[in-house]
């Protein structure tokens, strides 16, 4: 899809401040991305979130020549979404970005100066 092309989505329902304050979005590094075995999408995250480390797996895969090339960059994360079972192993959360939903190759949601691991958005 070109820039031409995009047309913007309709605005999601209304929600309250109270359901928005639920989603914990943080700042994380992520330390290393390594390939699923038979997984043509997905590839696993180990980010730090300064008082922890988790696993988080995304489906960039075929979004980037060269998944491997977000290592050491910080990007934002929800943080207490369920565990889900993925490819046998466990993700404990989802990388927030930018594009996916509209059908557009997606980047990293980040913040504008480099921050604290675990720093809160919102």
């Amino acid at each position: 899809m070109t820039e031409h092309d995009f047309k913007v989505a309709p605005v999601k329902p209304e929600i309250s401040l109270a359901d928005l304050e639920k989603v914990d979005v943080r700042v994380g590094t992520i330390l290393a991305v390594e390939e699923v075995a038979g997984s043509d999408k997905l590839v696993k995250l180990t980010v730090n979130f300064g008082d922890r480390q988790r696993t988080i797996f995304s489906g960039m895969k075929q979004e980037r020549d060269n998944p491997a090339e977000i290592a050491g960059k910080q990007a934002l994360f929800v943080v207490n979404l369920a565990p889900r079972k993925m490819m046998g192993q466990v993700s404990e959360g989802m990388l927030f970005d930018i594009g996916f939903a509209d059908g557009i190759k997606p980047c990293l949601a980040v913040s504008e100066q480099s921050m604290p691991d675990g720093a809160r958005a919102g």
